[in-house]
């Protein structure tokens, strides 16, 4: 029997050296790795916003992802609020 995975949204916000150091491609990278569809782009004020949709499972993956970043990043926290999914993403991608 296959069991239907609810879809949820995750809204994060990633707070450290997240910009300049590859974070939004290795968002990326492990978003589709997941099958996960949303977007990773650069805020203003030097954080990283992370819309994402898939099952409530995967998106606590990808959000512990996101707590140990590339290489080059210094993650200092990742906070992400629950939504309800858009259907709006086709995959996933870092905005520029």
């Amino acid at each position: 029997m296959v069991r239907y995975r609810k879809q949820r949204q995750i809204v994060a916000i990633a707070t450290g050296r997240v910009q300049g150091v590859g974070y939004r491609a290795f968002c990326a990278e492990h978003g589709m790795k997941l099958n996960i569809i949303g977007y990773a782009k650069n805020l203003p004020d030097g954080r990283v916003e992370v819309v994402a949709e898939s099952d409530e499972a995967t998106l606590r993956q990808l959000v512990k992802l996101m707590r140990e970043g590339p290489a080059l990043s210094i993650v200092r926290d990742v906070t992400y609020r629950w939504e309800e999914p858009t259907g709006e993403f086709a995959g996933f991608e870092a905005v520029i």
